[in-house]
């Protein structure tokens, strides 16, 4: 079958090569020509590298890409995390269907940042969903999805690997279906009374809340943590004397905290700590400008954070 896909980031790449070594052809690749999340890897550098033809990702955008696709005999369309919506003609052109890859287990977690969503929100377990496009945004029926554990040491970049990992096993299994029998894909439809759906808010404003208890700013570093690589969320951010510093690791100490919520102190056994609402947070990494530092050359002890 002819291929198109339409893409960003590492799964989009590891998807490139996966269609490449099975039976389907490629017959184009949609996708960013510049890095945006620190890597220097892109899928249009790697799409190029294989002689596909490539296209800006905003094409998809267009109603005329239409015409591109039925020019070139499109079946499929195939969509992993690209961050455009696609035209309702362009999903509709593909003469077998649009299919995407979602980084979120839905009805729930549907739209932008799932990964960062599931962690700030406590859960115990998260998911990859691959679904046929419609017109409404994460809204069509499932094809596959794959459910996995979140441990308390996961953070947003550990979760959003695992989810290319599941994913790229759920996108072999379509290919493998396609090959042998399109018609028997599963369309099970979602149940939207469940659906959740994000769009570009980040909690607090991206602010540390400092009289929140431990476990909700914990949760809201990690959710954050994509560290080396550039995270949606940026880090959460907090202020010491009109200084802006971001908090990039941190964890449960299990002490209450004795002092005012943002107090910085000192512990034998953990380090560097800063107190929440109701316990001490222990600090291993922060951000000041561009540069990652350790948290004793940036904070003293008793300094005190906003709180807001």
């Amino acid at each position: 079958m002819n291929v198109l896909l339409v893409g960003e980031e590492s799964a989009g790449i590891h998807a490139l090569q996966r269609v490449a070594e099975s039976g389907h052809r490629i017959v184009g690749v949609a996708a960013s020509p510049t890095p945006k999340y620190g890597s220097s890897a892109t899928l249009w550098k790697a799409a190029r590298k294989l002689g596909c033809r490539t296209w800006a990702p905003s094409m998809v955008k267009d109603p005329a890409f239409v015409q591109q696709i039925q020019q070139d005999d499109v079946d499929v369309l195939l969509n992993l995390h690209s961050l455009h919506i696609i035209h309702e003609g362009v999903i509709r052109a593909a003469k077998v269907g649009s299919f995407n890859l979602h980084p979120g287990p839905l009805p729930r977690y549907a739209g932008l940042n799932p990964v960062c969503w599931a962690l700030y929100s406590g859960e115990k377990t998260h998911g990859v969903t691959l679904h046929w496009m419609t017109s409404d945004v994460d809204a069509g029926p499932i094809v596959y999805q794959s459910v996995f554990p979140i441990t308390e040491g996961d953070t947003g970049l550990t979760v959003s690997m695992r989810c290319i990992k599941e994913g790229l096993q759920l996108v072999s299994r379509l290919l493998e279906t396609l090959e042998s029998n399109p018609a028997s894909l599963p369309r099970v439809p979602q149940n939207l009374a469940q659906r959740q759906y994000h769009g570009r808010e980040i909690p607090h404003g991206g602010r540390i809340v400092w009289s929140l208890p431990a476990r909700e700013i914990v949760r809201f570093v990690r959710a954050c943590d994509f560290y080396p690589f550039r995270s949606p969320w940026g880090h959460p951010r907090t202020t010491r004397d009109n200084v802006e510093i971001q908090f990039v690791k941190a964890g449960h100490t299990g002490v209450r905290a004795d002092a005012p919520p943002g107090t910085v102190s000192y512990s034998d056994t953990c380090g560097l700590v800063v107190a929440s609402g109701d316990e001490w947070i222990s600090v291993s990494k922060v951000k000041l400008g561009d540069k990652f530092l350790n948290p004793t050359e940036v904070l003293r002890v008793t300094d005190r954070l906003e709180t807001d």
